[in-house]
């Protein structure tokens, strides 16, 4: 991949600028995703709220873990929307870490986040990438009550059989799914988005078994993409298991599409947040054109 230069390079490090002088988190730096440098010379950033450590500890993460982070930071939210505003997003995805040590799984404070920047920029369209609130339903129904969000995203990371040696052990791909399909009867005009990582030791029919297992649940939108490794060999993360060639993703993509999905990212370098905006987009496309 090319570094930036020029115009992408200035755009790059306003980007930084924006990030750093409202004290924010990003999810690119934390966990290390390969897209930084394309997404941020973009002028696209996935924010990560309510701090910088996670409640749980993923194999496949490098976000710190902690079993109690400091209280989130209460002038968060105007900080975001301040950062978005000076970015001038058209589109913005919001991301968290868990939050088990709260009462509400952070739910308040998400939302928080989520309804200043829809006061401050109401013609900005916003993607939550939300936990699992510990599959609380009623923590998930007070956040989606009213919120003004266009994608509603919750990602189940593996395939189900992979939980126990990929996902933190209050985590599953049946609570998971479980969210996903909540939030959907809760909020049938919200598109739903989930993501599944590759290379984690699962074979290519159990993808396409969790594919129809997120289809069933409602899901709109999916994105898959290679796991790669954090860390370095001996730490706690998961070796990868195996590196799919792109013609893979791509059947992938095409099984995707054909069982309902209105839009799928799906390559090696695709992330959960990989070109939202465009994938928004596409998927309302699809919805207002179906074939």
């Amino acid at each position: 991949m090319n570094l930036p230069a020029g115009q992408q390079l200035a755009v790059l490090n306003s980007t930084h600028h924006a990030v750093a002088d409202h004290g924010l988190h990003t999810v690119c730096e934390e966990a290390r995703c390969p897209n930084l440098n394309d997404c941020w010379s973009r002028g696209t950033a996935t924010f990560m709220v309510a701090g910088k450590e996670c409640t749980r500890g993923c194999r496949f993460c490098s976000v710190e873990t902690l079993r109690n982070p400091e209280p989130p930071d209460a002038n968060e939210p105007e900080q975001l929307a301040a950062a978005v505003e000076r970015m001038q997003l058209e589109h913005v995805v919001i991301t968290v870490v868990n939050r088990d040590d709260l009462a509400d799984g952070g739910a308040s404070h998400y939302k928080r986040c989520v309804e200043v920047v829809h006061e401050r920029l109401p013609a900005v369209t916003i993607e939550l990438l939300s936990s699992d609130l510990g599959g609380d339903y009623e923590s998930l129904r007070s956040l989606l009550s009213g919120i003004p969000l266009s994608v509603f995203a919750h990602n189940v990371e593996c395939v189900p059989r992979l939980d126990r040696s990929v996902r933190d052990p209050r985590a599953s791909f049946a609570q998971s799914l479980g969210v996903l399909w909540r939030a959907k009867v809760l909020r049938k005009d919200l598109l739903t988005k989930s993501s599944i990582m590759i290379g984690l030791g699962e074979t290519n029919k159990e993808v396409t078994d969790s594919m129809r297992q997120l289809r069933g649940a409602g899901v709109d939108m999916l994105t898959l993409g290679q796991y790669l490794a954090p860390g370095r060999p001996g730490e706690r993360y998961l070796p990868v298991d195996r590196f799919v060639p792109p013609e893979q993703f791509q059947d992938w993509a095409d099984e995707a599409r054909a069982l309902g999905f209105s839009a799928v990212a799906s390559g090696p370098l695709v992330r959960s947040s990989y070109r939202a905006g465009l994938l928004l987009s596409v998927a309302r496309q699809s919805l207002q054109h179906p074939k």
